[in-house]
């Protein structure tokens, strides 16, 4: 058994399901970072407020004076340079948190069995080699574009900004096309815990 519990990197495309697969991690026992929760938390931060505020006007801070996040969205993806100034000012605080949240973790009697990191952009950031393995969720583009959409998101600007399915699943140690139903993913997920929770990759 292990001494210190694998440290596992969850990502993928837009709309292929790692929110649903980071959730069954946590069900079957694996201490999760979310990678929204940390980006939600960052943008309840002063500093992050009045920087974006600066850069992206008034309108991207909601009524009750937090940051907006589906106007900041647009208006970042709109704007000349827009999505570069917010990875330049969140990602090294995303990344700080992230190591934080291991170093706690590990350092935790008991340790949990396994650590488990969603990061959208964990291949674009060059964050591969920072995790003891690599899962990637992927789905077919129809799929993804139709959940996309369902959200009121547009497909093609986000996916324009990530690798490809394919390449990212070239880069992965576990990859799983989610294109069936949560109970599907949800079992995929149980048999990834059961590889990585105790022994390590066997």
């Amino acid at each position: 058994m292990r001494s210190s519990p694998v440290c596992i990197g969850l990502t993928g495309g837009i709309g292929s399901g790692k929110s649903a697969a980071l959730q069954a991690f946590a069900r079957r026992g694996a201490a999760v970072c979310s990678a929204d929760d940390v980006v939600h938390e960052l943008y309840a931060d002063p500093e992050i407020i009045d920087a974006v505020k600066q850069r992206f006007g008034p309108g991207v801070i909601a009524p009750d004076g937090s940051v907006d996040r589906a106007v900041l969205g647009d208006r970042a993806m709109a704007a000349d340079g827009g999505m570069r100034f917010l990875e330049d000012l969140l990602h090294p605080r995303i990344g700080e948190a992230r190591r934080q949240w291991i170093a706690r973790q590990r350092a935790l009697v008991p340790a949990p069995a396994l650590l488990v990191c969603e990061v959208p952009l964990l291949f674009e950031a060059g964050l591969g080699d920072r995790f003891d393995a690599v899962v990637v969720v992927t789905a077919s583009e129809s799929v993804r574009r139709a959940r996309v959409s369902e959200r009121g998101q547009d497909f093609d600007a986000r996916a324009a900004m990530q690798w490809s399915e394919v390449r990212k699943v070239r880069g992965a140690d576990e990859s799983y096309v989610n294109d069936g139903t949560e109970a599907a993913l949800d079992a995929w997920v149980g048999e990834v815990f059961g590889r990585w929770a105790v022994d390590g990759p066997r």
